[in-house]
């Protein structure tokens, strides 16, 4: 169906509530065999895909898209075939639908407990990258649930062409071709018109900036789960291994830079900042990442060359660069790390590197995020790499789902209750 009216969108929803009905009654077997329909099509048939990406791409770059944007939208085979290797992951990860929880016999002799279900229609609202189209449909699909997906204008072709796929494997899977729902006009008028569509739509899930993510939790009329902003911090401990420490701050901020949990604030204890702080800064700037001072970090390494390493300014503390940019910041004590990221920390992910396991220990149990590590990179939180498959989204709140949301996050549940005869007196 095309979108053309709130008419047209309304009517999607009302497909994909018939639908879903359907999808929740689906065997394991053939949600399955729908992914696995899936991964082959982007492997050996999305030639289609390529070009349609090629074409956003392109229109995007002349539209003057910044290089963080531009990697968010970019196919390539190797996406794709990283994309087809979730959706087998998300077919062999077990069927949440159905799944007793804590069944107990009560002294009258009923047995009660809960039961996994489906939360319904879930809808999501993103930007730039269509990999996400995938991941959310595959999410969904599994856990019994329909999916209203609406994209950025700058993926339409992407989307469109992804959609096509989806919609093939469905049909080669004998399942509802309404399980998927794609809004393909971009008028922003149908975003306004979704978010007041709670009749339809069960969980509503914004993935993209700020801006978005903030409007559609202020105006959803569904729950909405709201998250994704990273202001990532990496601790070195006055016990670090400084060998690690460089190794694993390369990693957090240079692997992916643009991705919501990339690193973008160090914070460095000055017993160990004299030595540590050059040994880190080198791998840094040798990798093009632009250093972000506090005069006590500056003091030590000084200007770099080409501008790499300056003096930070009052609003690099708290900001999500989602570039080769970090800020560097010495402090005295775990305390002062501590109350740093309590201050400016986004809640999505913090990392301390540390060998003193009393220090560790009070990292996670006083850092309040979606994901907290030590010693170890925050690249790493993301659904796949969590053994989810994939995500819908990363969840910075604390109801319903937090960190990444895979299959149970898209899950609600039923008391259910089993006697013979019992009445309450």
């Amino acid at each position: 169906m095309t979108t053309r009216t709130v008419e047209d969108l309304i009517s999607q929803g009302q497909a994909a509530r018939s639908a879903a009905r359907q999808v929740a009654r689906l065997s394991t077997g053939v949600k399955n065999q729908a992914l696995h329909h899936l991964a082959a099509l982007l492997e050996n048939d999305a030639d289609d895909v390529l070009q349609a990406n090629a074409d956003d791409c392109a229109e995007a770059r002349a539209d003057g898209m910044s290089d963080a944007m531009l990697d968010r939208l970019l196919l390539t085979p190797e996406r794709l075939q990283g994309a087809a290797a979730e959706q087998r992951k998300i077919a062999a990860l077990p069927d949440p639908v159905g799944e007793s929880i804590e069944m107990t016999t009560l002294p009258n002799g009923l047995m009660a407990g809960r039961r996994r279900i489906p939360l319904g229609v879930v809808a999501s609202i993103y930007e730039s990258r269509p990999n996400v189209t995938v991941d959310i449909f595959g999410l969904c699909f599994k856990s019994g649930n329909a999916s209203i997906l609406r994209g950025g204008k700058e993926a339409l072709r992407s989307n469109t062409a992804l959609i096509r796929l989806i919609r093939r494997s469905l049909a080669e899977a004998n399942a509802p071709a309404g399980a998927v729902q794609f809004v393909d006009n971009p008028d922003r008028q149908l975003v306004d018109a979704m978010l007041k569509m709670n009749r339809y739509i069960d969980l509503i899930v914004p993935r993209g900036g700020d801006g978005l993510v903030r409007f559609v939790g202020e105006n959803a009329t569904m729950p909405a789960v709201t998250g994704g902003i990273g202001v990532c911090h990496t601790y070195i401990d006055r016990a670090a291994d400084l060998d690690m420490a460089a190794s694993v701050t390369l990693n957090a901020k240079v692997r992916r830079p643009y991705i919501c949990n990339a690193l973008d604030t160090l914070l460095v204890h000055s017993a160990v900042a004299g030595e540590g702080l050059p040994r880190i800064a080198a791998g840094l700037t040798a990798s093009g990442v632009e250093l972000h001072c506090d005069n006590r970090a500056l003091s030590i390494l000084g200007p770099g060359p080409g501008g790499r390493i300056q003096s930070a300014a009052d609003d690099d503390w708290g900001r999500e660069f989602l570039s080769l940019t970090a800020a560097v910041k010495v402090v005295d004590s775990m305390d002062e790390a501590l109350e740093h990221i309590e201050t400016y920390g986004s809640g999505h992910s913090e990392a301390i590197i540390t060998e003193d396991y009393s220090a560790a220990m009070r990292f996670l149990d006083e850092v309040d995020a979606a994901a907290v590590y030590v010693n170890a990179s925050t690249q790493f939180t993301d659904g796949g790499q969590f053994g989810l498959g994939a995500e819908v989204g990363i969840s910075t709140q604390k109801m319903h789902a937090r960190g990444p949301m895979g299959l149970k996050e898209l899950t609600s549940y039923k008391w259910v209750i089993m006697g013979n005869g019992q009445v309450r007196p």
